[in-house]
């Protein structure tokens, strides 16, 4: 399984956020602009916290099971797997949907004197910061799952073969 890259993630939000800010400029012209939800930031934040609940528990898990303690549970590295799995696309999204509050409420600082305004754009910057608690949390993740690094592997010459 590749690692998630922080420039992969970074250049998501970056063209989410140029699209949404785009998109928002056009749809202030023709019409009117939809609302950021008060939900956003909620449920990003609900995923931050079940991303870095699953990593410090199988943090802990892995740190007992290291340790040989007795009546240590030991961690399944499919449920290890799948836990690495669902955080990268949860950080995936997370990139997507903060990019896109981000461009949303770039373009929203314009629109500060009204109240309804203000508060979207209050929505959107949550839901930034939302997004990156939830990238974070999901390289947390990564990060415990991650296997250490095999001896044999770093050896760059050929050893004879017996």
């Amino acid at each position: 399984m590749k690692e998630l890259r922080i420039r992969v993630l970074a250049g998501v939000f970056v063209v989410a956020g140029v699209l949404s800010w785009a998109g928002a400029r056009l749809w202030n012209a023709v019409g009117t602009l939809p609302s950021v939800p008060v939900a956003a930031p909620i449920v990003l934040a609900l995923i931050a916290v079940v991303l870095l609940s699953t990593a410090l528990s199988l943090r802990a898990r892995l740190k007992a099971q290291r340790e040989r303690r007795p009546g240590a549970k030991g961690v399944d590295p499919l449920m290890a797997a799948r836990a690495v799995v669902f955080g990268q696309a949860s950080a995936l999204v997370a990139a997507l949907v903060a990019g896109m509050y981000g461009g949303t409420g770039v373009f929203l600082l314009e629109l500060l004197d009204l109240p309804t305004r203000r508060d979207q754009a209050l929505y959107a910057a949550f839901s930034v910061v939302a997004g990156i608690a939830v990238i974070a949390a999901a390289l947390f993740l990564e990060r415990v799952c991650k296997l250490p690094e095999d001896e044999d592997d770093n050896h760059s010459g050929a050893e004879p073969v017996a």
